[in-house]
């Protein structure tokens, strides 16, 4: 069931209506529960039981964990907890990959075992690990109610492609009324059409471009290859930050806060800054339960790097079961090392890249790094990257018009976002108290004591869809709308993500 469906839209207005008439905060979170599995078995049911396994296992580990008070013990239900976890996420997603790669190395032949990926198990896995670690070290307190954590481990809003939500983060909000609200649902709403719009507009588009490119690059010029990598490089993020839009939308309108996945991350003028504005949760992820387990940069230099080079490549793996994303993330791994030895050691404590040279030179690693996350396979990069630099003449030039539209949009969006946090940072100030939200919908942004991420990213393209109330915003939103249906595919395309 995607979130671009008419399906998804009558399963939506249910549960909305579910929550409006349902009396008791716990009754809403049990239709919340029973909203999440269908959702989940509606692409294929017994998946259901590989999502609850990872809930019982952990609910129980984190328990005895949190009861004893024996080191050696507590350490026994962690290892068991991540061993039943990254076991699970193993057997699905990486052993006909591991088969192959040893039967390869050694000459022989495999059968596959043709096991079909779970949706989103990369995803959950990470969030119920999570959860683990941080009550083994004392940071939360463990989860008593099953089906509170059964909720916070299904929740179908970010359950198949993110933001990776901590329960600490989720759990505390399970104590709101979760009853739909005409503030949340306008502010949830313009998160969806802004998702959406990145979606079909952009993603889906240029998907016409890069899918003949990165399947034959041999057949194209050097201008149509690097055409369609810089195309996918917008096709990836306006894909994968439209689902966490929208994802973090349906949440607002629901009752629940999910944190911030992307801040227009590329205007980073380091690739340490890019990793610091895209697909924030797993970033974060990575660097406290991997990177600074590891010893982070507190043993030294070469330490460090080698730290940075393992958490890279293993959050390339995670990425999916292929040697190119483990190149991916083993570049990224050397960029932010080679980025981390210049900034402390070259540059003297200068800003060692600054304005369009930072930038520039940041854009253009991830672009060639995102050719290997893109192509099927090492020859197909390399005929990428050789056709790049003119080492391959010849093809043929194709002149894609859509994304000669679409990319100046995009590039516009970015100046407006990006002269939105300058004015942030200017004047100190929020950027509600100068960029007003429409009055009826202005309580949800100023009680900052009612949870967590209330308060929208000043790049998020609030109040640009939806300026104010009454005709003017109806009329905003119906031709936006009309635009949508007249521009976008026939057919949408599943997100990039759902493979992970």
């Amino acid at each position: 069931m995607l979130f671009i469906s008419w399906g998804f839209v009558v399963f939506f207005i249910m549960v909305l209506a579910g929550l409006r008439v349902m009396p008791t905060r716990e009754s809403r979170q049990g239709l919340l529960l029973v909203a999440s599995a269908v959702f989940y078995g509606s692409h294929t049911p017994w998946h259901l039981l590989i999502l609850a396994a990872p809930s019982l296992v952990d609910f129980a580990c984190a328990v005895r964990i949190e009861e004893t008070d024996d080191p050696a013990m507590r350490k026994r239900w962690l290892v068991f907890s991540l061993v039943s976890n990254l076991g699970l996420l193993g057997y699905f997603k990486y052993a006909d990959f591991f088969a192959d790669s040893i039967a390869g190395l050694f000459g022989l032949t495999t059968v596959p075992l043709g096991l079909a990926l779970p949706l989103g198990i990369s995803f959950f896995t990470f969030k119920t690990l999570s959860y683990t670690i941080d009550v083994y070290r004392r940071e939360m307190p463990a989860c008593r109610s099953m089906w509170r954590y059964a909720m916070f481990v299904s929740y179908f809003p970010e359950l198949i492609a993110g933001p990776i939500v901590r329960a600490s983060v989720f759990l505390p909000q399970m104590d709101r009324a979760l009853q739909p609200s005409r503030e949340r649902a306008t502010v949830g709403l313009q998160l969806i059409l802004l998702g959406v719009t990145k979606k079909l507009f952009v993603a889906d588009r240029l998907a016409t471009l890069v899918n003949p490119v990165f399947a034959t690059p041999e057949a194209y010029s050097q201008f149509t290859v690097l055409s369609a990598v810089v195309a996918y490089s917008l096709q990836i993020y306006c894909d994968f930050s439209g689902y966490s839009d929208m994802a973090i939308g349906v949440s607002r309108i629901i009752g629940f806060d999910l944190p911030e996945n992307f801040n227009m991350p590329y205007l980073a003028r380091s690739i340490t800054d890019f990793w610091r504005r895209w697909h924030i949760t797993l970033s974060q992820w990575l660097r406290d339960y991997l990177y600074i387990p590891l010893g982070g940069n507190r043993k030294g230099a070469r330490r460090t790097f080698i730290n940075l080079f393992l958490t890279m490549l293993l959050g390339g793996l995670w990425h999916g079961a292929a040697w190119t994303f483990v190149v991916w993330g083993l570049l990224h791994g050397v960029g932010l090392a080679i980025h981390k030895l210049w900034s402390e050691h070259v540059s003297h404590g200068r800003r060692p890249f600054r304005g369009i040279v930072g930038w520039l030179t940041t854009y253009s690693f991830v672009c060639v790094a995102w050719v290997f996350f893109r192509a099927s396979d090492f020859s197909t990069a390399i005929v990428m990257l050789e056709k790049i630099a003119g080492l391959i003449p010849g093809g043929a030039t194709w002149v894609y018009l859509p994304f000669l539209l679409i990319l100046p949009l995009v590039v516009a969006a970015h100046a407006a976002g990006s002269w939105v946090a300058a004015q942030e940072k200017k004047t100190n100030t929020a950027p509600e108290t100068w960029v007003p939200a429409p009055a009826f919908a202005s309580s949800i942004y100023d009680e900052p004591d009612r949870g967590i991420a209330l308060r929208p990213h000043r790049a998020a393209g609030l109040y640009m869809l939806l300026p104010r109330p009454g005709f003017v915003g109806a009329f905003v939103v119906t031709v936006w709308v009309v635009g949508l249906f007249l521009f976008s595919p026939v057919h949408t395309r599943p997100f990039i993500y759902f493979q992970f």
